[in-house]
């Protein structure tokens, strides 16, 4: 059975067992094949607990770490409404076919309707269809405000 926590980074242990599924994701082809750097692993949750409106969910197959998922707290200024934007979703490879993507899914809109979300947003890559197929199942649609304009991509800018 899958059981999915709301993850506390301050608690060491469920910490560790955040960054080290999220370096699993990292060094994955859908996460870029790199893993995280020892700086970014340093960093990363104290810059995380600094996010007030953040959703830090594990998801967990007999006290063992099998996927988690990251959202925050965005804004849409058309709905004049908060959203909460999916950022990272992995699943161990031990684990894919389980469910363990659609519990995760389900644990976050159910928290986003609480809390008064207008909508839950994501990206994934195009090459990422089995993420794409279980998205579609949630409900997820390519975004567009204008059907003769397309859909929306996601780009970016390093700095």
């Amino acid at each position: 059975m899958i059981r999915i926590i709301e993850a506390d980074l301050t608690q060491e242990k469920q910490a560790l067992t955040w960054l080290n599924l999220l370096d699993g994701y990292a060094q994955d082809q859908m996460g870029g094949g790199a893993g995280l750097t020892p700086l970014v692993k340093q960093q990363l949750i104290p810059h995380i607990l600094k996010c007030s409106e953040r959703l830090i969910l594990l998801a967990m197959r007999d006290d063992v770490a099998v996927g988690l998922l990251n959202a925050f707290e965005g804004f849409s200024t058309f709905a004049a409404s908060p959203l909460l934007n999916i950022h990272d979703v992995f699943v161990h490879p031990s684990a894919r076919g389980l469910g363990v993507g659609k519990a995760l899914f389900d644990y976050v809109e159910q928290v986003a309707r609480s809390r008064g979300y207008c909508k839950l947003t994501l990206e994934v890559l195009t090459g990422n269809t089995v993420a794409q197929n279980l998205y579609r199942k949630q409900g997820f649609e390519g975004y567009s405000l204008d059907d003769q304009m397309g859909h929306a991509l996601f780009w970016q800018k390093k700095l």
